[in-house]
């Protein structure tokens, strides 16, 4: 441990090169840059520091061992979704509640089941920070209307007599969300019932190229999705209201989520 003024730029290039040498990826890399660089730059200011931060600016490629994600295919989508109708179990209602919204893992598996909320007379699911699962960014925070499949899980989760307060009791032990036990559970299901190269996240990616494709707005869709908007004027008011988001989501479904919800 030195103190600031010990800290040279080599110390910032050895600590990244510890971090690729560890397998982490050059986006994982640039947020714990970022979260470092934010910390030295705070206790500079506080303490009257006049010394340049030695881990601001050091170079790396941020595309390094970032897999490009593929968006599960329309026909696929369906096939899963049939898959999930017949099982009918914890594992599958995830599944289908992230097929049709495209929230995150983790946003999904650390749900309560208090967290699905009637809005407007539509059911929608609060993605809301827990002590156990916290979230990506602010603008993560968000109401989502449910449809199609996600609106099915809810309903069997809402059905079930039990004590647990989660949603999804196997991946939550009160303390922390398991998002890594969940990922490979349901990552080794989806290879086994649509092949190699999808990912639970490629059903993001996915409900992201839907909306697109029904020509929804981008503000909409990043409302949706969490995902940051930028603009001065996406922070003013609240955002659309849940059967506006509603009324777009119902466009991406499929014949048989239409016909069947």
């Amino acid at each position: 441990m030195k103190n600031l003024q010990g800290y040279t730029r080599s110390d910032a290039t050895k600590f990244r090169d510890y971090l690729f040498a560890k397998g982490l990826n050059g986006a994982s890399v640039a947020r714990i840059f970022g979260t470092v660089r934010a910390v030295i730059n705070l206790a500079l200011s506080e303490f009257g520091l006049s010394i340049v931060n030695p881990f601001s600016n050091v170079y790396f490629d941020q595309s390094q061992g970032v897999k490009k994600r593929i968006p599960v295919k329309p026909e696929d989508i369906e096939k899963v979704q049939q898959k999930c109708y017949k099982a009918d179990d914890e594992k599958r209602w995830l599944i289908a509640l992230i097929a049709d919204t495209g929230i995150r893992l983790g946003e999904g598996a650390g749900l309560l089941r208090s967290d699905f909320v009637e809005r407007d007379g539509i059911l929608c699911v609060n993605i809301t920070p827990h002590p156990w699962r916290s979230l990506k960014t602010s603008s993560s925070e968000r109401l989502v209307p449910l449809v199609g499949s996600s609106k099915w899980a809810a309903e069997r989760i809402l059905a079930q007599s039990i004590e647990s307060r989660f949603a999804f009791p196997n991946y939550n032990d009160g303390k922390r969300t398991n998002a890594n036990s969940a990922s490979a559970a349901l990552n080794k299901w989806l290879k086994s019932k649509i092949g190699r190269g999808y990912t639970i996240h490629s059903f993001r990616h996915s409900m992201r190229d839907r909306l697109r494709a029904v020509e929804c707005p981008s503000e909409i869709i990043d409302q949706i999705g969490g995902w940051l908007t930028h603009g001065v004027g996406n922070s003013y008011g609240n955002g659309y209201p849940p059967d506006i988001l509603a009324a777009w989501l119902r466009k991406t479904l499929f014949d048989h989520s239409t016909k069947t919800f």
